[in-house]
């Protein structure tokens, strides 16, 4: 396979754990803001194991309206199936259903109230234009988009043959993606692999791209704006150890391919 054709390649195995990690591991931070999505669980305990053959095996944990993604399915109330991260991914985009191997008592949780988790995620994550006109609703969306690209990033970088090796040109250290002065997340580098931080510190951050305001992120999220035209129109500022900036932007680049 030529090298072009390799970089416009969508591996289904880093698809697989972006969809797990990324898009469904956004729903904690979808309950910590949306107060419909968290009525749904609320006063609910109760955990979704993911377990895809070849691809990522993680738990969805809920616990009261929080929830939390880990790695692994050991302990969960309702364990789900894949034979292939083809079936995983095609799960993801409503095209399959998911086979139930253990925990048969919850499939009503999984068809009812988490369905309905979905579906109030999609509807952030691909919203219509006239949703976007609703302020609130813009703000709530472009911030679920920036924990999903963080998680995408780290998951393309440890996963994806042309992010690992952007990867491994990556220094030890946190670089830090914020919006505005008050909203951020980090991508934490340590030995070449890559982990997602929703709650950053100071501490140990090496580099930043800072996005001026909510409507400049999405505007680069959407693709409606050029990373670079937005630098020197001054409404994205990046500062630190410009090499780190330099491989995630690479890496960034790609989760547009696997999240499109």
């Amino acid at each position: 396979m030529s090298q072009q054709n390799t970089y416009s390649a969508k591996d289904p195995r880093t698809l697989a754990f972006c969809n797990l990690y990324g898009v469904l591991g956004a729903i904690p931070a979808l309950l910590d803001m949306d107060e419909e999505a968290r009525a749904i669980v609320e006063g609910k305990k109760i955990s979704i194991g993911f377990a895809v053959q070849d691809g990522p095996h993680g738990t969805l944990c809920f616990d009261n309206g929080k929830a939390r993604m880990r790695s692994g399915t050991a302990g969960c109330s309702i364990k789900l199936y894949f034979p292939s991260c083809e079936k995983f991914n095609a799960m993801i985009d409503g095209k399959a259903s998911p086979l139930p191997v253990s925990g048969f008592w919850h499939i009503r949780f999984l068809l009812g109230a988490f369905t309905k988790l979905t579906d109030i995620l999609s509807a952030y994550l691909r919203p219509t234009e006239d949703k976007l006109e609703d302020p609130v609703f813009f703000e709530k969306s472009t911030k679920l988009m920036l924990y999903v690209i963080g998680r995408s990033i780290v998951q393309i970088g440890n996963q994806d043959p042309v992010g690992q090796f952007s990867a491994s040109n990556i220094v030890d250290g946190k670089i830090r993606l914020a919006i505005g002065k008050d909203l951020a997340v980090a991508i934490h580098a340590k030995n070449h692999k890559l982990f997602f931080n929703a709650t950053p510190s100071d501490d140990g951050v090496m580099s930043e791209m800072r996005f001026a305001d909510l409507a400049t992120a999405r505007d680069l999220f959407d693709g409606r704006l050029n990373a670079v035209a937005a630098v020197g129109l001054g409404k994205v500022r990046i500062g630190g150890m410009i090499s780190q900036i330099d491989n995630v932007n690479r890496i960034l680049d790609r989760v547009s391919l696997y999240l499109a």
